[in-house]
């Protein structure tokens, strides 16, 4: 049984708290590994060792810290195949699927290269008689970072990239599920020659989550998660006096316009929806087809698209379209929210119940599910599933389907597919949702732009990556000089004004 490590200072340090987690292999469900859940002793440390490391780092000049960030670029490509294996074995995606979440983290990495343009601060000269003003970005000092399961490449590396970049010193708390790809990066990034101590890996439970919110050195917290923990955490921090920002849980809605091209959105619905097993904070969750004849072809199309997804494990080949859920638990939840949906009256039209993989029986695998006329009303609408279920519900013209995403609590993304811009163009003017595609089924935002939901999905008044990531990861500091030519006797007491 391999027992793994925290990563501290530079060294794989094993656990003292004597408490472990079962890392799982989700497509056999057998445990292939522990991973150490530190205690509060623990993460003290790994702060102890990220304060006395990050003054020399911010004081690197932020053209030395981006030429860091450009080998770690290099050496993740160089391993981009032992990233993407080791991350499928733990979490259980495709091995291509596994490579596009280590991909669209490398992607913020080569972003935050630019750092020295992004932390450059403003100047006014002669603001007043004699007097220059200017401001200057800094670093906020000790940082952390919560991540989930579902994304254990990607969102790190959204989170400490633009941390270190701007000199601060990072911790990161990742998914006690799959914690091997993040050890592996807090190796390559020292291997970049990043110094010791300024990324290291602390695995914990919620005793090193709340160590994280109530130490006072640490200065900015990131959590992708659940909304309940979202609004914990927010809450938590920011009574801590900390800079916070959590982006939570999503109930993505795809609008379905008569006009649409149907085998493109069947295409897009079946990718988005059952792609990674549907454990996707931007997964399409829920069509809406505008009217009913739209809806019957639709259905028509998606039926056959949805009953030939292949599932397996990675190890069966690039063909195979998703793999298992993570745990157990993932999988009886799913399948207890699949029989209420049929309880409470929606049309199950593809029913996966009984999927099972040969040679496969004890792993975490769900079989694809498609509800139609399902009501707002329904668990397996309001709840985030987060699996292989795709849920139909109709809408009798345009402003009832913009009104079922509108009125959700989730907030994080959402598409409409038609040929009408006029259309389009109202649906992303007017629906109250972070990330809308158009034509485009996940509408994750590349690099240099931000990545954040409203609502109930996101909490906090700053996106991740893109330019929102350098403020979040750094203070300004404004200064206001003057020097004047001689020695001016006596002290001004009234409110300086310019004249």
């Amino acid at each position: 049984m391999q027992e793994l490590t925290h990563y501290l200072n530079g060294e794989h340090v094993k656990g003292t708290s004597g408490r472990f987690a079962d890392v799982m292999n989700p497509a056999t469900g057998e445990v292939q590994a522990k991973v150490p859940l530190a205690s509060t002793e623990e993460l003290d440390k790994a702060v102890e060792y990220a304060a006395a490391a990050q003054p020399a780092w911010e004081a690197t000049n932020p053209q030395r810290r981006a030429r860091v960030l450009m080998k770690l670029v290099s050496l993740i490509n160089r391993d981009m195949d032992k990233l993407a294996e080791a991350l499928s074995r733990e979490h259980g995606k495709t091995l291509p699927d596994a490579a596009g979440d280590v991909q669209r983290g490398l992607e913020v990495v080569e972003y935050c290269i630019g750092a020295p343009q992004m932390l450059k601060g403003e100047f006014t000269d002669s603001a007043g008689p004699g007097i220059d003003m200017y401001s200057m970005r800094q670093a906020l000092g000790v940082t952390a970072g919560i991540t989930p399961f579902n994304f254990p490449a990607m969102i790190p590396m959204w989170m400490f990239a633009p941390a270190i970049a701007c000199g601060n010193a990072f911790i990161l708390k990742p998914s006690e599920r799959d914690p091997s790809v993040p050890l592996m990066l807090a190796e390559l990034a020292e291997e970049a020659g990043l110094p010791k101590g300024i990324l290291q890996v602390v695995n914990g439970d919620k005793e090193a989550v709340d160590a994280i919110l109530h130490h006072d050195v640490i200065q900015s917290v990131g959590f992708v998660g659940s909304t309940p923990i979202a609004q914990y955490i927010y809450a938590t921090g920011c009574a801590n006096g900390k800079r916070v920002q959590c982006f939570g849980g999503a109930k993505n809605h795809m609008i379905i316009m008569p006009d649409a091209d149907l085998d493109q959105a069947a295409d897009a619905l079946v990718g988005a929806g059952y792609g990674a097993a549907g454990e996707r904070c931007m997964a399409i969750s829920v069509a809406v087809p505008v009217g009913d004849e739209t809806a019957d072809r639709l259905i028509e199309k998606l039926v056959p698209r949805v009953e030939a997804l292949k599932v397996g494990p990675y190890t069966s080949g690039n063909d195979v379209d998703y793999g298992p859920v993570v745990t157990a638990a993932a999988k009886a939840n799913i399948e207890r929210l699949v029989q209420t949906g049929i309880d409470q009256g929606a049309k199950l039209v593809v029913d996966g119940r009984d999927f099972k993989l040969q040679g496969y029986e004890e792993g975490f695998f769900v079989g694809p599910h498609l509800f139609d006329h399902a009501t707002k009303e329904m668990d397996i609408y309001t709840q985030e599933i987060f699996g292989p279920v795709l849920t139909c519900v109709r809408a009798q013209n345009y402003e009832e389907a913009l009104s079922l995403a509108m009125d959700h609590e989730y907030g994080n993304g959402t598409a409409i597919y038609t040929r009408d811009g006029d259309a389009a163009r109202d649906f992303a003017n007017r629906v109250n949702i972070g990330m809308v595609g158009v034509n485009v089924p996940i509408p994750v935002p590349l690099a240099y732009h931000t990545f954040g939901g409203w609502k109930k999905s996101a909490f906090g008044d700053l996106n991740q990556h893109g330019p929102d990531a350098f403020k979040f990861y750094t203070r300004t500091k404004t200064v206001t000089a003057r020097w004047p030519s001689g020695i001016k006797e006596g002290g001004e007491f009234s409110i300086p004004v310019m004249e």
